[in-house]
Formats: C-alpha cells, sequence, structure tokens
C-alpha cells in the first residue's frame, strides 16, 4: 500500500473562497482506535498528504494537539504567516486538527504554529512528517515517499535469514562516521546512494548477515548519535531524501543482508520544534516529571497511558517495517522503560498500584508492541537492549514475557571484557567469570553485543583494552573475537572494531581506515571476515544457538593453564566442532583432549595463522586420536593466546571444496 493511499476521505464542506478545506481521512473507527491505542497504521491518516481534491491538486495535513485553541499551517507558500492557513478542528472530541490547502505540493516546508495553553503561540515540526529539513534547518517538507521496490527475493526468503536458527551475525553502523567525503569535516556526508555503493559491499565481503544502523529517524543533534529525534516519521536528511534512504535498504537486500534500524520510543529532547510540550502542554510525555523526565539523558519520556501516543509510537514502529522493509528494530534503554525507578533515588519515584516498581503501562505498551510485529510481520526480529534480570523479555507474551524476539546480552559483554582485560598471568583465577554466561544462556534468545557503547567515554577502543604488547594485543583480540563468534547466540560487532580501530569512536570524523596499510590491522580485518563466514557456514554454530543441546563444555578443569574446551553442535552429528582456546601466552604442546567422538578431525581454523597476524608456529596439520576403553583422546598443539576449532574431516573438507 502506498503511503498516501487514503482508506476512507471525506469532504464534510468546501468554500472554495477560502485557503483551507474541511476535507478528512478520519472515520469515527479510525478516531476510536487512535483514541485506545490501537491504530497501528496511524501514518496513513496524520501528517501530510498530497492530494486532488474535486480536480484540485494539494496537501492535506492532520495533527493531534488535544489542547490547542487554534492550529495554522505556515511555510514559504504564505510567507510564514501564523494564521493564514488555519486548520479545522473535529468536533469529536479528538483533538485533531485537519485541513485540505489547495496548490501546496510536494516539497513545501512547513511548521505547525500552534495557540496552546494559556495562549502560548508555538511553532512545532509535523510528528509524523517523513522528510525534515536538514539540520540546524528545523522545518517538515511535504513529501510522501515513493519508491519501485526490486528485493522481492529477499521479502519472500527472508523468514530463513531472520530466524532464530540461521546465522545472525551484525555489523553495527553510525552512517555519518562510517566513512564522509571529507574525514576533517562533521558537516560532510556520504549520501544514501553513496553508502549503498560503499557500505553494502563492505559488510557483504566482510561475511556479516546483518547490518545494525544507530538512529537514522531525523534528529536535531549530532552528538546525540540519533537517540534523540524528533522526526520519527522520517530518516535523516542529512543523506537524502526518504526514496534515497529505501534505496540504501534495497541495495542491502539484493546483496542478501538484513537491515535492522535502532528504535528510541523510551524518550524525546526538549528541542522546541519537537514533541515536548507539544500543544503547550505534557501531551507526549508524562506530566509527573517523577515518571516523565529521564535525569540520565536530561530528556522526556513518552506517556505509555495515553492511547493516542501508544499509537503514535507502534505505527512508528511498524510505519518502518512496512515502508521501508526493514528486517528488525533494536528498542534502545528498554531498561529505563520497565522501571519506576531508574536512575532514580528513593523519594524520586512513586510505586505503581501493586506497591512494584514495575511502569506497567510501559510493559503492556511493549508487549503489545511486539504482538503487533510479529502478528504483521512474522519474519522479521525486534531485539531488546535490557540490561537487567528482568524475566522473559524474549519469551512470547503468551508465556506473560515480553515479546522480543532476542535480547543483548550485556552481562556476557561485560564479563568477556572484565576477563580479557586481565592481565594473562591472572585469568587462571578468573575462570568462573569467563564462563558464568552459559549458567543463564538459556533464559533468554541472547545477542552477544561489542558495540559503540564499549568504545566512548574514555572506556578506550576494543585494541587497547587487551593487556600486554602490540602482538598480545592483536592475538588477544584474536582470541576475543573467536570466542564470541563460538559461543551461543547472535553476534554484534560495532563499526571499527573488525580492524582494530586504534583509538575511541569520534562521531565527528570517520574510522581510521588508514590503519589497514599496516599488516597487523590488515590482518586482523581479514581474521574477522573468516569467523564470519565460519559462523555462517558452519550447521554447529547456528542451528541450536538457542538450545541448550547446541553447546557442551568438554574440559573446565584446565584452570591453572587457563584453557577452555567445549563442543558445538547442530542438527547433525557429523557437523559438530571442538573449540579450543588457550588463555596465556604460552604455547601447549601435545595437550590431550578427552571425547566421546573419535571423529576424524581436522583443524578447521587456528586463530595464529600468519594470514591472520599470528606467528603460524603452532598448528595442527595432523590430529592423531587415542582410542581407551572408556573415551577417545586427542593430541593437539595450542598457540598462544590462540584458539583452534576443530571439525569433522568429511564435512571440512566439504567446505573447502565449496570455498
Amino acid at each position: 500500500m502506498d503511503i498516501d493511499e487514503p482508506l476512507y476521505e471525506e469532504v464534510q464542506f468546501i468554500d472554495t473562497s477560502r485557503a483551507v478545506w474541511n476535507y478528512s481521512l478520519f472515520s469515527e473507527n479510525i478516531i476510536r482506535q487512535f483514541q485506545e491505542g490501537t491504530l497501528y497504521t496511524a501514518y496513513h491518516y496524520f501528517g501530510n498528504k498530497q492530494r486532488t481534491v474535486l480536480g484540485r491538486s494539494g496537501t492535506y495535513f492532520a495533527v493531534w494537539a488535544p489542547n490547542a485553541t487554534a492550529v495554522s499551517v505556515k511555510g514559504n507558500f504564505n510567507n510564514w504567516q501564523n494564521d493564514t492557513h488555519p486548520l479545522f478542528v473535529r468536533l469529536d472530541n479528538s483533538g485533531i486538527w485537519e485541513g485540505f490547502i489547495p496548490d501546496v505540493g510536494r516539497g513545501e516546508v512547513y511548521k505547525y504554529n500552534i495557540i496552546g495553553y494559556q495562549g502560548r503561540r508555538l511553532d512545532k515540526g509535523d510528528p509524523y512528517a517523513h522528510f525534515w529539513e536538514l539540520k540546524p534547518k528545523t522545518a517538515s517538507i511535504t513529501w510522501n515517499p515513493h519508491y519501485s521496490w526490486t528485493d522481492q527475493q529477499w521479502m519472500s526468503s527472508r523468514a530463513s535469514k531472520n530466524a532464530l536458527n540461521a546465522p545472525y551475525a551484525v555489523y553495527e553502523v553510525h552512517l555519518a562516521s562510517w566513512k564522509r567525503p571529507d574525514r576533517n569535516n562533521e558537516e560532510s556526508y556520504l549520501s544514501y546512494e553513496q553508502l549503498a555503493d560503499q557500505l553494502v559491499p563492505y559488510v557483504k565481503d566482510m561475511g556479516f548477515t546483518h547490518v545494525e544502523l544507530m538512529p537514522v529517524m531525523e534528529f536535531p543533534f549530532d552528538g546525540s548519535w540519533g537517540y534523540q529525534g524528533t522526526g520519527y516519521f522520517a530518516p535523516t536528511s542529512r543523506f537524502g531524501n526518504p526514496e534515497g534512504f529505501m534505496e540504501l535498504i534495497n541495495r542491502f537486500h539484493q546483496a542478501g543482508l538484513g537491515v535492522i534500524l535502532d528504535w528510541v520510543p523510551s524518550h524525546f529532547p526538549y528541542d522546541a520544534h519537537g514533541l515536548f510540550m507539544f500543544d503547550g502542554t505534557h501531551t507526549y510525555e508524562y506530566a509527573d516529571m517523577r515518571k516523565g523526565y529521564h535525569p540520565d539523558w536530561n530528556s522526556y519520556i513518552f506517556n505509555y497511558k495515553r492511547g493516542e501516543v501508544r499509537s503514535f509510537l507502534i505505527s512508528n514502529a511498524r510505519f518502518w517495517f512496512d515502508l521501508f522493509h526493514i528486517d528488525g528494530i533494536r528498542v534502545d534503554a528498554v531498561s529505563s522503560m520497565l522501571k519506576l525507578d531508574y536512575s532514580r533515588k528513593q523519594g524520586e519515584w512513586e510505586p505503581n498500584e501493586f506497591g512494584g516498581n514495575g511502569n506497567l503501562e510501559a510493559i503492556e505498551f511493549i508487549k503489545a508492541l511486539n504482538e503487533t510485529i510479529y502478528r504483521d510481520f512474522p519474519d522479521v526480529q525486534t531485539i531488546a537492549e535490557e540490561a537487567t534480570d528482568w524475566p522473559g523479555v524474549s519469551r512470547p507474551t503468551w508465556m506473560d514475557g515480553l515479546g522480543f524476539g532476542m535480547k543483548w546480552m550485556m552481562g556476557w559483554m561485560h564479563d568477556t571484557l572484565r576477563y580479557f582485560k586481565q592481565d594473562p598471568l591472572y585469568r587462571p583465577y578468573q575462570q568462573d567469570q569467563f564462563t558464568f554466561s552459559m549458567m543463564y544462556f538459556y533464559d533468554e534468545n541472547f545477542m552477544l553485543p561489542l558495540s559503540h557503547d564499549e568504545v566512548v567515554h574514555g572506556k578506550s577502543p576494543m585494541l587497547y583494552k587487551m593487556p600486554g604488547d602490540e602482538w598480545q594485543k592483536f592475538a588477544n583480540l584474536r582470541l576475543l573475537y573467536l570466542y564470541m563468534f563460538t559461543h551461543p547466540g547472535a553476534k554484534l560487532l560495532f563499526m571499527g572494531n573488525e580492524f582494530g580501530q586504534s583509538s575511541e569512536w569520534n562521531y565527528k570524523s570517520e574510522l581510521d581506515w588508514g590503519l589497514l596499510q599496516f599488516e597487523p590491522h590488515a590482518a586482523l580485518q581479514h581474521f574477522v571476515r573468516t569467523i564470519c563466514r565460519l559462523y555462517a557456514s558452519e550447521p554447529a554454530l547456528f542451528e541450536k544457538q538457542f538450545q541448550s543441546d547446541g553447546f557442551e563444555w568438554i574440559d573446565l578443569n584446565k584452570r591453572e593453564e587457563a584453557v577452555i574446551t567445549f563442543c558445538r553442535k547442530g542438527n547433525d552429528a557429523a557437523n559438530d566442532l571442538i573449540i579450543v582456546l588457550n588463555m596465556t601466552p604460552v604455547v601447549r604442546h601435545n595437550w590431550q583432549i578427552r571425547l566421546n567422538d573419535s571423529g576424524p578431525w581436522l583443524e578447521i581454523l587456528n586463530s595464529d595463522d600468519r594470514t591472520f597476524g599470528g606467528s603460524g608456529d603452532v598448528y595442527n596439520p595432523d590430529i592423531f586420536i587415542e582410542e581407551s576403553e572408556e573415551a577417545f583422546s586427542l593430541n593437539l598443539h595450542l598457540p598462544p593466546l590462540g584458539g583452534v576449532v576443530l571439525g569433522k574431516k568429511l564435512h571440512a573438507l566439504r567446505n573447502t571444496d565449496a570455498e
């Protein structure tokens, strides 16, 4: 369905001598759903819609401003006069103002001039606009996107690509700072089409299966990275128009890559042209600042109790799936939505009606969101950034869960980084920290994130979290990535991590691509490319990545040596893999591993290979197996600060032949 296809039309009154005609897209049923919080296609009715009415072309405007006493549309077409084009308020107490303005076409900049509470006059952007002026300008633009998609092959088969038993390796990207035409100019941006030419083939070549874009919904301040948005229904104009963004997604799909968008229903900024105090009152946010103000981000929290706000938010999520063909959303800051006492001291929050700290309205909103998305788009994923032990985040709502498809495994991230930051001398005493993740892994469908949050604000880049000299830093990082990609769960890696960015991420510049002229960085990039492809090609690494029988510890008893061995299993035992991680810089010759399976086994990956920047001195061209009455014993050589992956010969050779 086109974005501007009317589902209901009514010309209630027309006086062609007036600047605005009383024309409507709303029926009583639509109004009722909007107020109840169940109108999930609000973008078909609100905002601006180019129309031809009684032979006259123009634009229909509709905005929700329930406490306004007057609303008009102003722009270049009326010299920004406040009262030239007043809208009509509906007489059904819906708070919706609407009207058709003849001769206002596509591409006109505009704002709503609102006389609100106590006569306060406000100029606001359109919450439902699909295109905005390039910052620092703040007006909306009349625009209904039209695009001819050519991603039918992806859309018809994406259920298998987005499934929980499919490889799910995500490359997280901040579009502005991935690459810039001028790396030293923070106002310099690649266009959506240029990103399609450069970013898409890069992600494909690296072997990732999906890309996750940090928020692209229009936002005024670069320093918020997109997490403080004002234009929820518009891709940012920094890189072009909405059709350009559609082209970027289309190109990802043609390359066989899924697209996930960061989505922020938790809070919004106080910019004068945005949602805050939209009609002079707390329209979109809670009026009680114990619930409505976010102290961490100096922003405001959506009023999840209000039906019109729920309709706005769920419609917004649905909009990106419906019109932009996205494959998933990563919902930001879910923890802050769930808990009334999030970042609040005693006395700064009020318990819910049962005396607890859960925001009951937000919980019901999240459940409705996930039920709607999976009902209408069953072949996608919703992913929660949720950092607490809230139960059932990625369990269905009928099991009393929140209904997400996956959840970020923040505990794994913190424990793993803490472990790898340790000098290897102390790792034998920290093994429980390293292995703890599997104690609770099956509570949720987890995604393992090494995201942008871990390489900013003084936390240092991934490479310099690692201890030791330069060689050891790269070896440690390869070992960490090998562990990540062989641990159960989906994966997420922030841009620059794949080649060992040597400085913290800076949104004002671009990645340090010049580092690739140096062998260690190019070799690390090659290693990440290899493990991405290993993950995507070995069924044991993804077929049962969320099932308890897809993983088995083989040996956790070598604490003093800090050697850890585990097995990954798929549907066919012939595809089983053995992973051995040597967490110290000590070479281990003739290392014995006891198994119940004779194999035969072949080393299919060694993180110490010379092509990855390793020494290449310790490897296993032949693996000897000794049989006893009780078990089989493998004899391996373990590289320093290195890991090896073993597969069964026939399976490994089949993969080699396929290459």
